[in-house]
């Protein structure tokens, strides 16, 4: 069984930081890991969900022009974990969170984690 758990979220003020990790479970999963892309997205309320950042299985990365120069996205293979470092939060960066693996017709979410960005 393929799992991707979110981790991380939670209440921060403005101008804060936060990391969220998305790990995989599933040994069969945890082999293909290191060949798939990784990406996160996140779904503000009212509004579509849209991809904030994503990482290739060779490293190569890709943001959104609305977190370009403050999240950083990573992945640690050896871990099949994905990470999302947040800086300089605002309340726009409000939203839940979802990890996504994806490899050919291969297409995986997690349940997301919620992010708040409030004083």
């Amino acid at each position: 069984q393929v799992q991707l758990v979110e981790s991380g979220g939670g209440l921060v003020q403005p101008g804060g930081s936060l990391r969220l990790s998305c790990a995989s479970s599933g040994s069969i999963f945890r082999t293909i890991f290191s060949i798939g892309a990784m990406g996160w997205y996140r779904q503000a309320p009212g509004k579509q969900r849209e991809l904030v950042a994503s990482i290739t299985s060779g490293g190569n990365t890709n943001y959104s022009d609305h977190v370009k120069g403050r999240f950083t996205i990573s992945r640690d293979n050896a871990k099949s974990t994905v990470y999302l470092q947040m800086s300089s939060l605002t309340p726009e960066d409000t939203a839940v969170y979802y990890c996504n693996y994806r490899f050919g017709p291969s297409d995986y979410w997690g349940q997301g984690t919620r992010v708040t960005v409030s004083s």
